[in-house]
């Protein structure tokens, strides 16, 4: 029942209307006994903005809803159906720090086991920004560590190779330990973000994207009148990546890519997709 959702693009405007578009496949329908709830975090204006609301009982949880009227370039939203902590908006993705955004779904298997020794591994300084009480939030602190590791953590720009390397890190991490515990490699998904690309790395449940460039494209996206207001030059430009995970039925719409088995996909604002294995 959760969902993750990521988009980038070059302007600001597109990334809503593609949600917009998709909401039939992107839309989570609650489920008996479970008590969703959701966040979104994107940049605007040089700044970082969140909207989280930990519990929202209604039937169904609309992405579009959840995006409406959002001008960002870059947004990472996530509906939780809470398995480890409770429903409170310490332990509602999206989670940040510093210009960092990160979203996950799926558990790290044998977490209660295992939160002291992930908890052990991190830098006090990042000891002490952990808020909440999920598997997530100490995967993305994780992730922070290996950033400081590398002498990366305090730079404004990372660049994706070396942040490639912190997640790839992480999950390798995490998978040594359950390994320990006697479980098998965790099926999660995470989408991590900074203001110039998103990484996506599948793990779990399907997960897919979907580009949106080229007139046809754009006619769908700006059929409101944007469209004629539109030199070509910007019109030829225009694009945008979307990349969700965790659909009704592990099925992805019609027209989208899949992302294969354990891969980390680097997606930027002009750059075709880059992957590699976890």
């Amino acid at each position: 029942m959760a969902r993750l959702v990521g988009f980038i693009g070059n302007r600001p405007d597109l990334g809503a209307r593609a949600i917009e578009l998709e909401e039939r496949a992107l839309t989570v329908r609650r489920r008996e006994g479970v008590i969703p709830g959701w966040g979104v975090g994107f940049y605007q204006g040089g700044e970082i903005l969140l909207k989280r609301r930990p519990i929202d009982d209604r039937p169904e949880i609309s992405l579009a809803d959840m995006t409406k009227d959002v001008r960002a370039d870059i947004l990472v939203a996530h509906v939780r159906a809470a398995t480890v902590g409770s429903l409170r908006t310490e332990n509602t993705h999206p989670f940040r720090y510093r210009q960092w955004l990160f979203a996950h779904t799926g558990t790290v298997e044998g977490f209660a086991r295992l939160r002291n020794q992930l908890s052990d591994s991190l830098p006090q300084f990042l000891q002490r920004d952990v808020r909440g009480e999920t598997d997530s939030e100490l995967l993305f602190h994780l992730f922070l560590s290996f950033l400081h590791d590398s002498g990366q953590l305090d730079r404004p720009n990372v660049d994706a190779a070396s942040a490639r390397t912190a997640l790839r890190s992480s999950i390798a991490l995490v998978d040594r330990l359950c390994a320990e515990e006697g479980a098998g490699p965790s099926a999660m998904n995470i989408v991590v973000t900074n203001p110039e690309y998103l990484l996506a790395a599948h793990g779990g449940t399907s997960m897919a994207y979907r580009i949106y460039q080229g007139s046809d494209d754009m006619e769908r996206l700006l059929s409101d009148g944007g469209l004629g207001r539109m030199r070509m030059p910007d019109y030829a430009a225009s694009r945008l990546t979307l990349v969700a995970s965790d659909f009704d039925d592990d099925q992805a719409p019609a027209g989208w890519t899949h992302v294969g088995e354990r891969a980390i996909v680097t997606f930027t604002r002009a750059d075709a997709p880059a992957i590699e294995p976890i």
